[in-house]
Formats: structure tokens, C-alpha cells, sequence
């Protein structure tokens, strides 16, 4: 025991701010187009493997819940129009459903509900395990995710929030839909990573069912292949209105 708060004393507190960490020099964060410089040659859309890239024509279009941040979109442009920028927490909120496109009523509600703690339930759709080892960070004394009221829980029934990983697969159909099923309303479903995002990164398969959002609703998406701990507390922190 004496080993123990000796080793505590002399480390200190390790904890730090989820936005106060830096970036790695290298980092590949939001794809940023320069209009100025785009010649609309199509060369990125071309060559990015999960069509995270559209040509519209207004302008170049890049959807980050499906973009994997390989870099091959910015080595093809030879106008040098798109660049990675040092930003990675680039949660949103679904346009279709969830609190941002709920009535104002219904946002106080889950607001009151919520807004003091989070019991969340990881599901595992078909991931890598990249998600899910950012996910496991979060509740080590670096990030400490239980100082914002926030924990992860075994049972959906105890859960008010679902975060789910992977690209959905056809043997996993059922486990998401019973999971939803019994996870008590009102719930926020988070879709982590471009997997459970997109559902593009794998293209078309029997195999796959696609984005979390083909099966069901969802509230707020963390782009990102794997999204930091640091994104993943900001879409947290987002969809609890603390942001």
C-alpha cells in the first residue's frame, strides 16, 4: 500500500483536458477543400475507396462520416486543393433524427434526463477492434471518462446510450436490433468510426448490411478511422448539449 500512494504522490495527476491534448505532427485530421484551386477534375472522388468524396455542381463535397483519412484524396489533387487539417474532433449530429432534429420540448426532456450522467453499452457490429481499443482508453486515468458522470454499463437495459462500432453485418443484424430494442427510451445512438458511420469502408458485400443508420436511428456520428479518445469525449460531451 505504501508502494502504491509513494508511486501515486510521485506521479501526480495525469489527467488532462480532452482539448487541451496535442495533435501528432502527422496527423490526418478534416479534409479541407481550397475552391480557389479545384480544377473539378474528379481525380480525388476517383481514388478515394469508400466514395467519401462528391462532385456536385455547386463544389467538391467531402462526407467525413465515411472518410477513412488515408491521404490518397490530397496526393491526387495536383492543384493542391485539399489538405488535412489538424482538427479530428469532428462529431455532428444526425440531420434526419436524433436531439438535433427533435422539438424543443423533447430536447429539454433528454436534456433533464441525461445531462447529469450517461450510462452507456458498446456494440460490436463488425469492427476491427481499432474503435473499440479507443473506446477501452477512455476509462484510464488519462482521459478518466467517469469525471464527466460517464461510464459504460453491461446491460442494455441499464444503458442510455448505445455506441456502436463496425460495419453492421449480416450475423450481427439481430444482436444490434435486440440491443436497441432493449435499451429504455429516451437513448442516443452513437455511430463510432467511419465503419459504423459510412458503412462504406468494406464497399458491397453479402456480408454487410452497411451503415449503422440502415438498421437504426442515429443521433450523432464520430468520424474518424479510428476517431481519438479526445473526438470520441467530444461527441460524448455534444450530445449531452455540455459543448
Amino acid at each position: 500500500m505504501l508502494n502504491i500512494l509513494r508511486k501515486i504522490i510521485y506521479t501526480g495527476t495525469v489527467t488532462e483536458n480532452w482539448d487541451e491534448a496535442p495533435v501528432p505532427a502527422r496527423f490526418r485530421g478534416e479534409v479541407a477543400v481550397d475552391t480557389d484551386r479545384c480544377g473539378r477534375c474528379g481525380h480525388c472522388a476517383a481514388v478515394c475507396p469508400t466514395g467519401a468524396i462528391r462532385l456536385t455542381q455547386a463544389a467538391l463535397a467531402v462526407r467525413h462520416e465515411a472518410c477513412i483519412f488515408c491521404g490518397r484524396c490530397v496526393d491526387a489533387c495536383e492543384q493542391a486543393a485539399l489538405r488535412h487539417m489538424a482538427n479530428g474532433n469532428l462529431a455532428v449530429f444526425s440531420a434526419a433524427t436524433g436531439i438535433a432534429g427533435a422539438g424543443q420540448a423533447l430536447r429539454a426532456k433528454i436534456r433533464r434526463v441525461l445531462g447529469r450522467s450517461l450510462a452507456i453499452r458498446h456494440v460490436d457490429v463488425g469492427s476491427c477492434n481499432a474503435c473499440d481499443w479507443e473506446m477501452v482508453a477512455l476509462t484510464n486515468p488519462l482521459y478518466d471518462l467517469q469525471q464527466y458522470g460517464i461510464d459504460f454499463v453491461a446491460s442494455p437495459r441499464h444503458a442510455d446510450m448505445l455506441m456502436v462500432t463496425g460495419v453492421v453485418t449480416r450475423n450481427l443484424t439481430q444482436a444490434l436490433l435486440m440491443t436497441y430494442e432493449a435499451t429504455p427510451a429516451p437513448k442516443l445512438v452513437m455511430a463510432v468510426g467511419s465503419c459504423a458511420a459510412g458503412g462504406q469502408t468494406f464497399g458491397q458485400s453479402y456480408a454487410i448490411r452497411g451503415g449503422v443508420d440502415a438498421l437504426v436511428p442515429v443521433d450523432i456520428y464520430v468520424p474518424g478511422c479510428p476517431p481519438r479518445p479526445q473526438a470520441l469525449l467530444h461527441g460524448l460531451l455534444l450530445a449531452l448539449d455540455r459543448l
